[in-house]
């Protein structure tokens, strides 16, 4: 792994005293929560109209807690079709921790420890971003179906390859938890979109805009000097998510960063680009551009809109169908919260215990995933080329 410079180990380099870090670790822990964490009130008739579609419980084991505390943010513990067999962080203090918030016994001192473990059928990575194709995989190889934190793999069209050579080989399932799916805006778009109401999406737009004067801690410093387009999918998901489609190809634009963490000899990625925008080709031949941005102050989170051949959805849909009816995500189990990144994190668990319990294809499927992932890796590329047009690999069902 490569040594990286914090913002403290920098601030000390140039010689600041201890006042200055004792006043930035004070205002460090004075943080609001994490943007997209904040969680989203849930409606209290949310599962009113669900109905279990089985009886039996899905033995699932989960994998990193870490600063985002993610492991435990998506209600598997609350789910009546699940049950928590195992659980595992590197740092024995966080793993006990995640233990205690899912409410499970059983822990493991690695990921590779416990997927080998042959009561569990399923397994949520939620670790590293680095590790998550590599996790999912073996666990695929171990007869476990997976889910994991965005994105589907990281930096690597390898590692894309062989995470969809493995789901096609097992059969079993595979489902990238990203958020924007089930953003109230988006989930209305896709249902209006497989009705037939909207005809092809000519333009679409997706951003996403986090701004980090200094990065989120990370294992092994994995989100210093982070490239933006690593980590496309919340912005991407504005045209994958609404019609299952892809992106072919991509001219795509970055401007280097002023901050600190962003210069080339401050990073492992030698990444200087804050803001990267990128122009995609779409499958049904229009056009997309999706923005990642860490380095612009202002309003921020995950939104998109789209422009089709029967009208435009910004907000709300305007076009040529005047009686659009109303598009609600679907219900939710007792118990479990619709949660953070706009309501969406209960509605991505439950979508992949269903899809297990009913044998089927999840939404997100590999697919879509690395459709969604392996655009952003292609557009860097692009970036990095002066915004040289660039094709993109393909993933297909």
């Amino acid at each position: 792994m490569h040594d990286f410079t914090t913002r403290r180990s920098f601030l000390q380099a140039v010689g600041l005293g201890a006042a200055a870090l004792g006043a930035t670790k004070v205002a460090r822990s004075e943080e609001k929560v994490i943007q997209g964490f904040e969680k989203e009130a849930t409606d209290p008739n949310a599962s009113k109209e669900w109905k279990p579609v089985s009886d039996r419980k899905v033995r699932v084991g989960i994998a990193g807690f870490g600063v985002c505390q993610f492991g435990a943010a998506f209600s598997f513990q609350d789910h009546p079709n699940v049950e928590i067999v195992a659980v595992t962080d590197l740092d024995p203090g966080k793993c006990a921790a995640l233990a205690k918030a899912v409410r499970c016994e059983k822990t493991y001192p690695s990921a590779e420890e416990m997927i080998k473990d042959k009561r569990i059928e399923a397994v949520f990575v939620a670790t590293d971003a680095p590790s998550h194709a590599r996790l999912a995989i073996m666990a695929l190889e171990h007869g476990k179906h997976a889910c994991s934190a965005v994105p589907a793999c990281f930096g690597s069209l390898e590692d894309a390859d062989k995470l969809f050579e493995a789901v096609k080989k097992t059969g079993l399932k595979y489902m990238l938890f990203e958020t924007s799916y089930f953003h109230a805006d988006l989930y209305a778009m896709r249902q209006m979109y497989n009705a037939g109401l909207l005809g092809k999406v000519v333009y679409s737009e997706g951003e996403y805009y986090h701004y980090m004067p200094d990065p989120i801690d990370s294992y092994k410093g994995w989100r210093v000097g982070l490239p933006p387009q690593y980590y496309p999918t919340h912005s991407n998901a504005y045209y994958v998510g609404v019609t299952g489609g892809s992106f072919t190809e991509v001219c795509c634009m970055g401007m280097p960063s002023k901050l600190y963490w962003l210069q080339a000899d401050k990073n492992p990625y030698k990444n200087v680009f804050g803001t990267e925008i990128a122009l995609f080709r779409t499958s049904e031949g229009g056009m997309s551009r999706m923005a990642v941005s860490w380095d612009t102050p202002g309003s921020g989170g995950e939104q998109g809109r789209i422009r089709t051949q029967n009208g435009t959805f910004y907000g709300k849909f305007e076009g040529v169908e005047k009686n659009v009816p109303e598009f609600k995500r679907p219900p939710l189990p007792p118990k479990v919260e619709a949660g953070g990144h706009g309501g969406s994190h209960g509605h991505l668990m439950n979508e992949f215990v269903t899809a297990i319990l009913q044998d089927r294809k999840p939404l997100v499927d590999v697919a879509q995933a690395l459709n969604m992932t392996v655009g952003g890796i292609v557009a860097h590329q692009s970036a990095l080329k002066d915004g040289e047009l660039l094709k993109i690999p393909q993933y297909k069902l």
